[in-house]
């Protein structure tokens, strides 16, 4: 009996609330109501007005709307405000209720954007309310436009900012100044907590301000938050200074910019322990000014006048000649050490108990400049080699904020200046161009030697896990930055470099993740690389990569024009360092996942099947136009992946010329370790499809490991098709339960004779079956019943494809 006396006491008390709230209610409701009684609107009802009442004033019913049963809830969570709504979720699933449906409304309602067809959306209370905390923070949303949004005692950033897991940051850094502002502080460390990944789009040119804010943001987010991964989309021309900052913090290096106060994390953090290697103190920097865009041109226009100048010219006496050195002291009002440069003394920001490097003794600035003298007039032939002299241009007359930075200014790019490359001297006196550094010299030896200071003598903060990079080309400079970090980097598990630029980079980027193969704790498991050209070949490229990665997993790769060098006619092509390509065989790798694609041209079958023999554990392989010279090339390919990768499961091919291997093609069909077979746009059937498609089924039927095969754009048209259902037959003992016939001028006809025979021979539901972009609008009817029918069989996935608009759009392109 106590269960029902609740039930009716607690339903007796919302009577009297909504009794107590009607009057004011009706008053407010009753114009609108009596000038829609007319209309097509029918007026509230007494419950819904209730209802509204009872919304209105939920900061102090809240109590006891949540004690409500289950019925009246569940009519009442609809009025509720978004903020009211996140709140009483917790209760709702407690009895039974759901709120999916309301987030989905309020999205349709409020959003006005459809998720991709290829998203799945598990929750949408979460997918609204960051979707809100990011429109909110640019100001693109106005709260007090609705009454759902609205509400004084909640901030809805801050009551959002817990199921933001992904925050992108556009343009000109909108919305990171907010996040650091103090009333936003509750805000940010939630954020720490909560959000996973940081995207940047689109990037503009920034004001010093708003990276100073940035680099709070970051450090934040990154040294003392959870985000693990950092994406970077379509930043056609990146600012170095800013991309260099995401970079540094990224991997785990800060230093405050300049009148920046001390992080409070950091100070608690550090308080009654000693300071660890993975939670670092300063980031350390040579302090130079930075180059902006029309200094790094014009160095680039004179390279080569000087270099042919050079070869003519007497050597110039070492007085003359520009140094490090002579250089900041025409930069800066005066001298300073070098080494107080490189590691400057404990300030407030420093972590307690933070110990220099043994390697930078204190030393005053007379003796260090009486050092500098005395080292550029004596060079012994065996001391060490020196840090490259710094080669310095003059900003162009008259342009904006072209002057000398003194005191405090010149800290504003310290991570800027601590990856910044510079150029130097050659050991024959001739200067090297921008940009030159020989591909050997980020082994990891001697980092020093780039003009760079050496990453062990820092301390790191938490470092992000993913690094991707589409779409953002890469300086040299910049290329060069991320080598430098990408060679201690141990905790990146996953890098994407996709349409970068690297041109002659790429053996740089050989040599740093070779030198980060050897570091202890090396994580580096996937690498997705993508450009339009590349110096190597990609089979070479793949190779130089495998040898110097053993450990990877993954490795996509994708080339999409012809390398240079396999051109031979064009001039001062001189191929790359010996020791990236080399005759040498690869060492066994633990590849599990090899994704290739290829540029125009046949490609070497010796190479491929190099790297396959040693990718023994491969399971996934997957190539895109891939072209060999001839079939018995492409044959001895599978040849090699039936010997040797016998743990393959997946084998994709796509926009590749198969009409002349269906000798291999059925091989691989009658291979009884492969679960899933894609041909992707092959062609096929392009030749003898009448003898093919039967050899082709006879070798599916007798195959029962085969579960997936995917044949989208191969023409297979409805003989084909019909032919296919013989796979279903009685007889078959084939476990195929995905089929994709995608793009293959199907016709409802055919489709309806497919699956009548699937029905006549009583199979079983086999899985999937993808039928996009068929002609199965020539006649809907026809297909609607054909679709019916499948449905009995198996799960169907179509679309509404117009064939004849596809089709006029061919021409139109032609």
């Amino acid at each position: 009996m106590a269960a029902p006396e609740a039930w009716r006491a607690r339903s007796c008390w919302f009577c009297e609330v909504a009794a107590a709230t009607t009057m004011e209610a009706t008053s407010r409701e009753a114009a609108p109501a009596k000038s829609s009684a007319s209309g097509p609107n029918a007026p509230p009802a007494l419950f819904e007005l209730c209802g509204r009442a009872v919304s209105a004033h939920m900061g102090v019913l809240e109590s006891g709307v949540w004690a409500l049963p289950g019925p009246i809830l569940q009519s009442i969570l609809p009025l509720l405000n978004i903020y009211y709504l996140e709140r009483i979720e917790e209760t709702a699933l407690k009895k039974g209720l759901s709120t999916q449906a309301i987030w989905r409304r309020l999205w349709d309602e409020l959003m006005k954007t459809r998720p991709s067809s290829l998203e799945s959306v598990t929750c949408w209370r979460a997918k609204f309310m960051e979707a809100f905390f990011s429109h909110v923070l640019r100001g693109t949303i106005d709260v007090s436009s609705d009454r759902r949004l609205c509400d004084q005692r909640f901030s809805p950033l801050l009551h959002s900012s817990r199921h933001v897991r992904q925050l992108t940051i556009c343009n000109m850094l909108q919305g990171a100044t907010e996040l650091v502002a103090e009333p936003n502080r509750r805000v940010l460390e939630t954020l720490a907590s909560s959000l996973h990944t940081l995207k940047f789009r689109h990037l503009l040119f920034s004001d010093v301000a708003a990276q100073q804010s940035l680099r709070q943001l970051l450090h934040q987010l990154i040294h003392h938050g959870a985000v693990n991964q950092v994406s970077l989309y379509s930043w056609p021309v990146p600012e170095s200074a800013l991309f260099i900052l995401i970079l540094t913090m990224s991997a785990g290096f800060w230093q405050p910019g300049p009148g920046g106060p001390p992080c409070r994390l950091c100070g608690e953090a550090s308080r009654g322990r000693a300071p660890s290697r993975e939670e670092g103190s300063l980031l350390l920097g040579s302090r130079r000014p930075r180059r902006d865009a029309a200094e790094r041109c014009a160095a680039a226009l004179m390279a080569t006048r000087r270099k042919s100048e050079a070869k003519q010219m007497p050597r110039a006496a070492p007085s003359t000649r520009v140094t490090r050195r002579s250089t900041q002291e025409s930069l800066t009002s005066g001298g300073t050490d070098p080494k107080r440069e490189l590691y400057p003394p404990a300030t407030s920001h420093e972590a307690p108990g933070t110990k220099r490097p043994p390697s930078a003794p204190a030393a005053t600035s007379s003796a260090s400049a009486s050092s500098s003298t005395s080292s550029s007039k004596r060079a012994p032939a065996s001391s060490t080699p020196q840090p490259k002299p710094l080669k310095r241009f003059k900003r162009a007359a008259g342009k904006k904020g072209a002057r000398t930075r003194q005191g405090s200014g010149a800290e504003s790019e310290d991570l800027y200046d601590f990856v910044f490359i510079v150029a130097g001297e050659k050991e024959d006196g001739e200067e090297m161009e921008i940009g030159e550094v020989a591909c050997g010299a980020l082994d990891g030896s001697d980092p020093s030697c780039l003009g760079l200071p050496a990453l062990e003598a820092s301390q790191r903060f938490r470092s992000i896990s993913t690094l991707e990079l589409f779409t953002v080309p890469l300086s040299t400079e910049a290329a060069l930055t991320l080598c430098h970090l990408l060679s201690s980097w141990v905790s990146l598990e996953s890098l994407t470099l996709s349409y970068n630029g690297l041109g002659s980079n790429i053996f740089r980027l050989l040599d740093s993740l070779r030198a980060l193969s050897g570091q202890a704790g090396c994580r580096l498991r996937a690498l997705h690389l993508s450009d339009l050209f590349s110096p190597l070949p990609i089979l070479e490229l793949t190779r130089a990569i495998v040898r110097a990665l053993p450990l990877l997993r993954v490795l996509s790769i994708r080339v999409d024009h012809p390398s240079q060098r396999d051109n031979p006619a064009v001039p001062g092509n001189a191929g790359p360092p010996s020791h990236i390509v080399g005759d040498e065989e690869i060492p066994e790798n633990c590849l599990e996942q090899l994704e290739m694609g290829f540029p125009r041209g046949a490609q070497p079958a010796p190479l491929l099947c190099s790297v396959l023999k040693a990718s023994g554990s491969l399971q996934q392989l997957s190539l895109d136009s891939a072209t060999f010279a001839s079939p018995q090339d492409f044959g001895r390919v599978l040849q090699t992946l039936k010997e040797y990768n016998l743990s393959l499961k997946r084998l994709s091919f796509h926009d590749m010329n198969l009409a002349d291997c269906q000798s291999e093609v059925l091989f691989l069909l009658q291979n009884l370790t492969l679960q899933e077979i894609t041909f992707s746009f092959c062609r096929l059937f392009e030749k003898r499809p009448a003898q093919f498609l039967p050899e082709m089924v006879a070798a599916m039927k007798g195959n029962s490991t085969l579960k997936g095969l995917r044949l989208p754009g191969n023409r297979l048209g409805n003989a084909g098709l019909l032919a296919l259902a013989d796979v279903f037959s009685e007889d078959s003992s084939s476990s195929l339960c995905q089929l994709d016939i995608s793009s293959n001028c199907i016709k409802p006809d055919g489709l309806l004779e497919f699956a009548k025979r699937l029905e006549r021979w009583g199979r079983g539901a086999f899985g999937h079956l993808r039928l996009f972009q068929n002609w199965l609008d020539q006649d809907a009817v026809t297909a609607r019943e054909a679709i019916r029918r499948l449905r009995a069989t198996c799960h169907v996935v179509s679309d509404s494809w117009d064939s004849s608009q596809a089709f006029a759009d061919y021409v139109s392109t032609m």
